[in-house]
């Protein structure tokens, strides 16, 4: 019976044609999917609904970022993110992928984010009959002795067939012969091999060769098989074999074997002797290539070595077959198995896998959030695969495992972006082998940021000095804050709060530039106008909702020496140099004349001096530095001019100084007219009166003192009114004061004490008006007819002190009190106690000349005295000098008498005492 009878029968025998339909299983426990396909499945073939087995909704799956996780190396599936199907995106080949596993699985994972779920999906890998069995060889010779007695076995090439379970080989068949039959043998792991049975003595002269056709078939179906071509040469007898000790053989070895190492030595024996019982062992031609590259047999001592790398994770065991052949005529080869088990040592370390990774994460993000989905595997096994994961303990973040090997990464508390803006979190994977092996990935997870920072300024109030007269447009000062938010929550904004300053908008005297904090004035600052202000500054961030922080701005405008001095006194009249006569017979130290100007600068740069510029006689005449006085430094001789013409400088302290200079014509003669002198020396009209003189003063102190009289006449009327009306304050201990306003009202807030005062200096005709109503300080008033009255000038409201001398030739710095303000500013005279400058009356204007010498100061001019002196003004007059409430008029002042000189009637003597002169307190009123 040939082969292709035998075919016949087999297949005639089945009488069924099996149809496999490929279709998938699907098993859903405890959260886990299993399908099952054949392999070699084209690409797009169908495997499952994945999102409908899992119950999804597919029109979320690209919402939720749904994917799968192959641990293979290659994607050999993929899902349709349109319908949820789960097809092949790779052909698979279950022999590559499982080798010679009987079972072959492909294990996936499905992430599911926003919210996270996982899902562990199993694909059964179908083996399909898509190898046929093969042999070593296409054609190989056996030699037989001719010796041979019938029932002689000869074991055969095995033939080799990767499928598995029923696509596997399943039997042998031998082409019909007349010498030979077959006897298919079952080893114990089930696989089978063939051996030759001579069932008739050979006759090597009949026929030295037969040729037989060897057929392995396979259980698949439609079954599968392949050929080899037998030649048997018929030798003479050699008739014994070797024989090993074992017919198979079992050993175990560490993977990562080094090259060289012994796996096990083989023994065969054969009772012949000589070249036929010498053995040699080789490889059977059926062992894979693959075994032949990982070992090597030594032919002569039947050692098995470690030819190449072993590796566990490629395959756990290893079948090969050894031949052992004597050198005898017609030898013939005997087989053995060994089976050898790999070892698994711990030479993986774990591998971490980010499936999924979720950053930026906002900072107030809820203890909880995921971070991040975390794969590890390592491909060892048993403890040495067992990994555990661990984080640092100094990151507020947490590892929860939720399927083996898969954790998520969660925050554990509240993230901070100004503290730490990102982290560098380390997983580190550890296995438990011995010794273990680990691994670590960084994980980069940055903190966006809220707009939760208001913004801060470098300083908490700033403090600005400007020099007046600064240019429009120039910088004062810069503001800076800063915001530790990032991006759009830190870019600020600055502007200025609304205000106001002199009545105006604070916008009309400062800007600032909104992106960097720049202020510029936007006029120039006069100090005698404004000396300080103050500004609001905001910072404002651009984030949602905006933060803001205010600033304040304290300016202060510094003076410059931008005013000259402006001379008071003298003052040209009707455009001539004005003129003063001086008695011939005046002493050393006489008192010629004063010089009085004003600066409208303040401190050093409204500090005056004066010096003599030119003089006729520069030996005849000096002033003083600081009060202005002029007076004699000798006596005057014959040869002395007449005239004198003298320049004073008046200068003041600023850098660069700025003056002025004033002419005055002093004429010398041997006496003085009355009607002239207005800085007479009372104790000259002794010697020399004048009657006309006298009458005069004495008409004039009786009309001032009658005035006087009913001033305070009225006035203790008022008080004897308003003693009841008020509060019940006694005459005696009160006075009335008086303002320079008209009104209902003007004695009601002041107290007047009336009391005639006498003494040595001041015996008769003097009454004192004594004010201590709301002001801090007590005013006297002092209204005296004299003996020396007719001789000397007429003293007015002079303040009262028991310090105050009658005569104050040499100490005129002192400023007197004027009718009663509400307001005062407070100077200090030479002796250092401090005055008030009271608000003058406004019926004594000044005159066009005086006006118009004065006009560059403005409606606004003020007196800014230096703390360590004043300067005198003499007006006569003029009780006073405005400074307070309201800004002094050059108008209110009178110095058109400013300027006079003392009397001249007076005999000077060596023992010449200003005291006793009866000089006026020349204080400014």
């Amino acid at each position: 019976m040939d082969l292709t009878t035998l075919k016949i029968k087999w297949t005639l025998g089945r009488q069924v044609v099996c149809l496999v339909l490929l279709t998938c299983v699907l098993v859903l426990v405890s959260g886990q999917i299993r399908y099952s396909i054949p392999e070699e499945l084209e690409h797009g073939a169908f495997v499952g609904n994945i999102a409908e087995d899992l119950g999804l909704d597919v029109a979320k799956l690209s919402a939720r970022r749904f994917r799968i996780v192959s641990g293979a190396r290659k994607q050999y599936l993929e899902v349709n993110l349109e319908n949820g199907i789960l097809f092949v995106n790779e052909k698979i080949d279950r022999e590559e992928l499982c080798e010679l596993s009987p079972t072959c699985f492909l294990h996936l994972q499905v992430v599911i984010e926003n919210p996270l779920e996982l899902f562990r999906v199993e694909v059964e890998i179908l083996d399909v009959n898509d190898n046929a069995p093969s042999f070593p060889w296409n054609e190989f010779v056996l030699e037989i002795t001719e010796s041979a007695a019938p029932g002689s076995r000869f074991p055969l090439e095995s033939a080799q067939d990767p499928d598995v379970g029923t696509n596997s080989l399943r039997t042998y068949l031998l082409s019909s012969n007349e010498h030979f039959s077959l006897d298919i043998q079952t080893r114990s792991d089930g696989s089978k091999f063939a051996e030759l049975v001579l069932e008739t003595p050979l006759d090597r002269e009949q026929q030295k060769t037969h040729q037989v056709v060897l057929t392995a078939v396979d259980g698949g179906m439609p079954e599968r098989s392949g050929t080899a071509q037998i030649t048997i040469s018929v030798l003479d007898a050699n008739d014994n074999v070797p024989v090993f000790d074992q017919s198979s053989y079992r050993v175990s070895l560490v993977e990562n074997a080094p090259r060289g190492t012994l796996v096990i030595k083989l023994n065969a024996s054969d009772v012949d002797e000589g070249t036929n019982a010498e053995t040699y062992f080789s490889f059977s031609g059926h062992v894979p290539l693959k075994v032949r590259e990982l070992f090597s047999v030594d032919s002569h001592t039947g050692e098995i070595r470690v030819k190449g790398i072993v590796d566990f994770e490629k395959s756990s065991i290893y079948e090969m077959y050894v031949q052992a052949k004597d050198k005898g005529p017609s030898a013939v080869a005997v087989h053995c198995k060994i089976l050898v088990d790999i070892l698994d040592i711990n030479d993986n370390a774990p591998e971490v896998i980010l499936t999924s990774v979720s950053t930026p994460v906002q900072e107030d993000s809820p203890p909880g959030t995921v971070i991040a989905v975390i794969s590890v595997m390592d491909r060892d096994s048993g403890n040495n695969g067992n990994v555990d994961c661990a984080i640092p303990n100094n990151v507020p973040f947490q590892l929860h495992s939720s399927f083996k090997n898969y954790y998520t990464l969660v925050t554990s508390a509240f993230l901070d972006r100004e503290t730490v803006s990102e982290y560098n979190i380390t997983v580190t994977a550890r296995d438990l082998g011995s010794p273990p092996l680990s691994t670590k990935k960084t994980i980069l997870v940055q903190v966006s940021d809220i707009n939760d920072n208001a913004p801060r300024f470098v300083q908490p109030s700033y403090t600005v000095y400007v020099t007046e007269n600064n240019a429009p447009g120039a910088s004062i000062c810069s503001v800076t804050a800063f915001d530790p938010d990032s991006n759009q929550n830190a870019y600020l904004s600055y502007s200025i709060l609304g205000g106001q300053i002199q009545g105006m908008p604070v916008s009309t005297y400062v800007s600032i530039n909104s992106d960097n904090g720049n202020i510029y004035a936007l006029r120039s600052f006069d100090y005698e106008q404004l000396r300080n202000f103050q500004i609001r500054v905001q910072a404002q961030d651009a984030g949602f909702p905006p933060l803001n922080s205010n600033v304040t701005i304290n300016v202060f405008v510094l003076d410059q020496n931008d005013n000259a001095p402006v001379i008071v006194s003298p003052l040209p009249k009707n455009g001539t140099v004005s003129t003063e006569m001086v008695p011939r017979s005046v002493d050393a130290g006489y008192l010629v004349a004063k010089i009085t100007a004003l600066d409208a600068d303040a401190g050093q740069n409204s500090r005056l001096s004066y010096q003599v510029l030119q003089a006729t006689d520069p030996g005849l005449f000096s002033v003083a530095l600081y009060t202005g006085e002029i007076r004699t430094i000798r006596r005057f001789m014959d040869k002395d001019a007449t005239r004198q013409r003298l320049v004073i400088l008046v200068k003041d302290n600023g850098q660069p100084p700025l003056s002025a200079t004033v002419s005055i014509i002093l004429s010398v003669v041997d006496s003085v007219p009355e009607t002239l002198s207005d800085f007479s020396d009372p104790a000259l009209s002794q010697d020399s009166p004048s009657n006309i003189a006298q009458y005069l003063i004495i008409s004039l102190s009786s009309i001032s003192f009658i005035f006087l009289v009913a001033i305070i006449v009225l006035a203790a009327i008022k008080c004897y009114k308003d003693r009841h009306s008020t509060r019940g304050y006694r005459l005696s201990s009160t006075c009335c004061g008086f303002r320079s306003e008209a009104s209902t009202e003007v004695f009601q807030k002041s107290n007047i004490n009336l009391q005639i005062s006498s003494g040595s200096k001041v015996p008769t005709s003097c009454v004192e008006v004594n004010g201590n109503g709301p002001l801090s300080q007590a005013y006297c008033y002092k209204v005296c007819l004299t003996p020396e009255s007719a001789k000397s000038d007429f003293m007015f409201l002079k303040p009262c002190s028991s310090a105050t001398p009658r005569n104050n030739a040499k100490d005129t710095d002192n400023l007197a009190t004027g009718w009663g303000g509400q307001n005062h500013n407070h100077t200090v005279n030479k002796r250092g106690t401090p005055n008030e400058i009271k608000q003058p009356n406004n019926d004594w204007p000044l005159s066009k000349t005086q006006n118009s010498a004065l006009k560059r100061y403005g409606p606004q001019y003020q007196l800014h005295p230096a703390p360590d002196y004043q300067h005198n003004v003499y007006i006569p007059g003029t009780p006073t000098l405005q400074t307070t409430s309201k800004p002094m008029q050059l108008s209110d002042l009178d110095v058109k008498n400013s300027f006079s000189t003392f009397g001249k009637k007076k005999k000077f003597t060596s023992n010449y005492d200003p005291k006793e002169d009866g000089i006026i307190n020349n204080d400014l009123f």
